[in-house]
């Protein structure tokens, strides 16, 4: 049977269970087509902060 060697501090434990309280991510909405996506990250249309970045299948 495993024994452990040592014991692990409350501030460890406290480390250890750190994932488990971790809040959605935080998400924004696209002024100009109202999409929901990351913030900081282009949203699926290719549009960032109103302007259209990345060109899509869509706009061909």
């Amino acid at each position: 049977m495993a024994v452990q060697q040592n014991k692990k501090s409350p501030s460890k434990r406290g480390m250890h269970r750190a994932h488990d309280f971790l809040a959605a991510p935080a998400t924004a909405i696209e002024p100009t087509t109202g999409e929901v996506h990351l913030r900081h990250h282009v949203s699926p249309n290719g549009y960032y902060r109103g302007k259209k970045v990345v060109k899509t299948k869509s706009d061909e």
